[in-house]
């Protein structure tokens, strides 16, 4: 998902990102490396939002390569792009003990098929608006070891946060139209259940959110839309054709909070959301690289003004890792 220029950001969030990322370049430089034991592509790759899993949920694995007693470091940066939308995203993560997680990712949407709600009333949207969201992610493993335990009936189980901010530009007057805020925290679990013999990883975590598009326009909605939080399931199954190279598929659920509010203002479905999926091949050349390549199907996405296109395309993402 990375032709993309994201604009810069001042203030307190630009230097903490600027801040992750020179810590990132200072342990992948050999002050801090851990000497992994992890096998490959076990430990999940970067998703979208930071945390380590598949392309679009997290998986209750710790990312880096950090095993017992060592702190490691990972970057990603992914691009995605559909027929009429695109998403940038980068980050950082950090793991402690391969049982802490702390990941920070910032995300830039290119949303310019909005320009389109000023033929629905005077929003003031600009030509090529983007919107930028930073997520701050906290995993803690509670119990399990998808390793340790691939021959016991035991999943790896972690509990995680994923913190957004929204910077929505001159999409603003939308959101107030919507009633959605422009922050918000989701909580999830992941339970990954890893069978060696079989080459086989399955994965099942269970949302709770109000974000509508991960986050990207805002947060619950005004009446009638759903404003409160609700249960949302995701799943992932990878399977090892090689040590080094799995094939994959996720399903993703979503919350759908916005449409009623739409039906209501008598735009009928035009701001439906519906569940999000891929098809992923993962490439690990060395221990310390992985590459993510995967077909999506993002359903339908503010179709009002997409004319009720499906978003599919492709995700392609770059991981180094130590």
């Amino acid at each position: 998902m990375t032709n993309f220029h994201p604009r810069q950001i001042p203030g307190p969030r630009a230097a903490a990102v600027a801040c992750a990322l020179a810590l990132a370049g200072t342990l992948a430089a050999g002050a801090v490396q851990a000497d992994t034991g992890k096998l490959l592509l076990t430990g999940g790759v970067s998703s979208i939002t930071g945390s380590a899993g598949g392309g679009i949920t997290p998986w209750a694995v710790i990312g880096t390569n950090a095993t017992e007693g060592e702190l490691g470091v990972s970057s990603y940066a992914t691009r995605a792009g559909t027929q009429d939308y695109a998403l940038t995203s980068y980050g950082v993560a950090l793991g402690y003990k391969d049982r802490v997680e702390l990941s920070l990712a910032r995300q830039d949407f290119d949303a310019a098929p909005a320009f389109a709600l000023n033929g629905i009333a005077p929003f003031g949207v600009v030509p090529g608006q983007h919107i930028q969201m930073d997520v701050l992610g906290l995993k803690v493993k509670l119990a399990g070891d998808a390793i340790l335990d691939a021959d016991t009936w035991m999943p790896q189980i972690a509990v995680g946060l994923e913190h957004k901010q929204v910077r929505p530009g001159s999409l603003q007057s939308v959101l107030d139209f919507l009633g959605t805020q422009t922050s918000g925290t989701d909580v999830y679990v992941s339970a990954t259940k890893l069978l060696l013999g079989q080459g086989l990883l399955l994965n099942g975590t269970l949302r709770y959110t109000n974000a509508n598009q991960n986050g990207l326009l805002g947060f619950g909605s005004a009446a009638p839309g759903k404003n409160s939080r609700s249960l949302q399931p995701e799943f992932s199954i990878a399977y090892l054709l090689r040590p080094n190279l799995a094939v994959g598929a996720e399903y993703r659920f979503k919350p759908n909070n916005l449409q009623a509010l739409g039906a209501a203002a008598g735009l009928g479905a035009a701001l439906r959301e519906d569940d999000w999926k891929d098809v992923f091949i993962a490439w690990a050349p060395s221990k310390n690289v992985s590459l993510t390549l995967a077909y999506v199907d993002l359903g339908r996405i503010v179709p009002g003004v997409t004319r009720d296109r499906r978003q599919t395309g492709y995700y392609l993402s770059a991981q180094v890792a130590f």
